[in-house]
């Protein structure tokens, strides 16, 4: 692959990165207390993209792609990790306010943390060949399966949501968060792809770089449109909510009457 290509490519892509992030992490929003779960997620995602951008500013200032291989991997496959993190735990909670706890944010840099070191003791310790081969492709996998877990969570908490709009609201409420949707599934087309792309020939890598392009527009451009209408979402959501633990309040209430008022006869 021609170097000039490769930089192009990256210097197209790293000053969107660079803009999408810091906007979604310092533009100022409404001061109404419901809008800070709103907020809390554009900057997780805000860090997210940071994230990814930094990771190309050291392939486009250093070209570490072509100087050292290995290291370019681990640094991929450990940004990647976390990066699945950030995004399904900005879109997450979006659709649940709890859904961050010390202890799931715990578990997950805890997870990132091993799966580094692992990365860096397979590339960097062990020997080239048929074994370090095997190796990353089974690291690689756990990148792949990590992503899809966290995408099946997203898309249970989005369903979960979707039933409560359709049960609780006559309006088709659900259509302002469809985004969030066919986001999800362009996010794991091209995210749960990072994991298998970071092996991909030099000659393509441009292609994958580019195409990271429409994606961040299309994020950015959701989280401006859903600051529209995310007041009306969240209101119709506690409503939701509510109602559903009322009845679930009502359902038990009535069962613990039936046994109550069913009569007790002794064992003849």
């Amino acid at each position: 692959m021609e170097p000039s290509i490769y930089s192009y490519s990256l210097c197209i892509a790293l000053p969107l990165m660079l803009f999408f992030g810091f906007y979604f992490l310092l533009a100022p929003t409404s001061e109404k207390a419901i809008f800070n779960n709103y907020l809390r997620s554009r900057r997780i995602m805000g860090v997210a993209i940071l994230l990814l951008a930094a990771n190309y500013s050291v392939h486009f200032f250093f070209g570490i792609r072509f100087k050292n291989t290995d290291a370019a991997i681990l640094m991929n496959l450990s940004t990647y990790f976390l990066c699945y993190w950030l995004f399904s735990s900005a879109l997450t909670t979006l659709l649940d306010r709890f859904y961050i706890t010390k202890r799931r944010l715990r578990t997950h840099i805890c997870l990132w943390i091993l799966f580094s070191i692992l990365s860096g003791i397979v590339l960097l310790l062990l020997p080239k060949g048929g074994l370090q081969t095997t190796v990353m492709f089974a690291l690689a996998a756990w990148l792949v399966i990590y992503g899809l877990f966290l995408t099946r969570r997203l898309l249970r908490a989005y369903h979960r949501v979707i039933r409560i709009f359709d049960d609780t609201r006559a309006d088709d409420i659900g259509a302002y968060i469809k985004w969030l949707s066919i986001f999800t599934y362009w996010a794991v087309t091209f995210g749960v792809g990072c994991g298998l792309l970071t092996f991909l020939p030099d000659e393509y890598v441009y292609i994958w770089i580019l195409s990271s392009v429409p994606f961040y527009i299309y994020l950015f451009l959701c989280y401006l449109n859903y600051l529209l209408f995310y007041e009306q979402v969240e209101n119709a959501m506690e409503d939701g909510m509510t109602s559903e633990e009322e009845d679930l309040c009502d359902t038990t209430n009535r069962e613990q009457a039936q046994r109550q008022d069913t009569p007790f006869s002794m064992p003849k």
